[in-house]
């Protein structure tokens, strides 16, 4: 079954599942939903478009942790001098300022698998990425990615775990930086076994409704072959 490839590093990602109004999380690898909405900002396909999207959320994905990145935590206020008015959610203005508190991993590094019996749409999948219709970002609009996202020969006919086990440690564009002898992983679990997310997407972004899947991680041996990662 082929497999396709992404490479997601940054200065900043995020990838939250239960934020709320002031308060934003982020876990510890992508989630699905921010995987799948960062693929349809590549396709072109619209936050209120379910039939172009649901073909996406039936992909299989698989995380390598290359690199973990540090969690760290942001503090913004919108609003706050007192000569700003700013719009609340209810449309009116207001002139109490907003703080809020922000997650997110600095400097990490993540290989994403993306499974599927349709190659066809891999390859759609691919050539998107390579020419996206609108900004890609990590999980937020400002995190912009400092690789390309696409990876040449990324689209691979083999499974999901052995291409995560066998590609190139993407860590390798730093010289100076220590491989370790083993990496996370984590597949979606068949069995219901693992760790219980809820980040797949059930419906358009626009109604933003998400059910459950489960994820188990275990460790790999560090991949033989490290080569510079081409840009």
């Amino acid at each position: 079954m082929p497999t396709l490839l992404l490479r997601l590093m940054g200065p900043m990602q995020s990838w939250g599942t239960t934020s709320r109004f002031d308060q934003r999380d982020t876990g510890k690898e992508p989630s699905k939903s921010g995987v799948i909405g960062l693929i349809a900002a590549a396709m072109g396909i619209d936050r209120e478009n379910w039939i172009n999207l649901e073909p996406l959320t039936r992909l299989s994905m698989g995380i390598r942790h290359d690199r973990p990145g540090v969690p760290k935590r942001d503090y913004q206020t919108a609003g706050c001098a007192t000569t700003d008015t700013i719009i609340k959610a209810d449309g009116k203005p207001s002139k109490d300022g907003v703080p809020s508190q922000r997650d997110y991993l600095a400097d990490a590094a993540f290989l994403v698998g993306l499974e599927c019996e349709d190659r066809l749409l891999l390859e759609r999948i691919y050539a998107a990425l390579q020419n996206p219709v609108w900004t890609l970002a990590l999980g937020r609009k400002p995190y912009v990615p400092s690789e390309p996202i696409w990876i040449e020969n990324g689209l691979l006919d083999a499974p999901l775990h052995e291409a995560l086990a066998q590609w190139p440690w993407i860590s390798s564009t730093r010289k100076w930086e220590k491989p370790p002898e083993q990496l996370l992983v984590s597949f979606e679990s068949d069995d219901g076994s693992g760790v219980l997310k809820m980040d797949q997407p059930l419906s358009s972004f626009a109604e933003r409704r998400f059910g459950s899947r489960f994820v188990r991680s275990e460790l790999i041996d560090f991949p033989q072959e490290v080569t510079h990662v081409s840009a």
